[in-house]
């Protein structure tokens, strides 16, 4: 056990996060992904919602500053009429620990080619529809 790691992050995850390099990617993906079919790296964080992951892994990974957009949003299929608020909660997550910033969102197949080439996915519990997030690490 370490000191200041919230018990949220596994010590998988940390390591991931550790590994991970300039411009790499995780995707934090919600319980309707296909996380397993699409990961080349798949981390197991069954149960926990990503609004309290992504605030722990901020606390950690830098998002690229070299890059417009570094934080990629699963966007609405279109015709679709839900209306994404969890996007709210990770807006105001990032914005708090990185100040201003531009996201990108991507449509559904685009998001899923992206999280392919991704150094890992989060596989979480998130029961929110069109949760799924991409981080671009910085450097440190």
């Amino acid at each position: 056990m370490l000191k200041g790691i919230p018990s949220i992050i596994s010590p998988d995850l940390m390591k991931v996060l550790l590994e991970m390099g300039h411009g790499d990617e995780i995707v934090l993906a919600d319980g309707n992904f296909p996380s397993a079919s699409h990961a080349r790296q798949l981390i197991r964080c069954d149960g926990h919602g990503i609004p309290k992951l992504l605030e722990a892994i901020l606390k950690f990974l830098p998002l690229d500053t070299y890059v417009e957009k570094p934080v990629t949003f699963m966007g609405v299929v279109p015709g679709d009429p839900i209306k994404p608020t969890i996007w709210n909660d990770y807006e105001k997550i990032i914005l708090a620990k990185h100040g201003p910033m531009s996201f990108h969102y991507v449509q559904r197949f685009e998001f899923y080619e992206q999280a392919k080439k991704a150094y890992a996915i989060v596989a979480t519990g998130e029961g929110a529809q069109y949760a799924n997030i991409i981080l671009k690490k910085g450097v440190v």
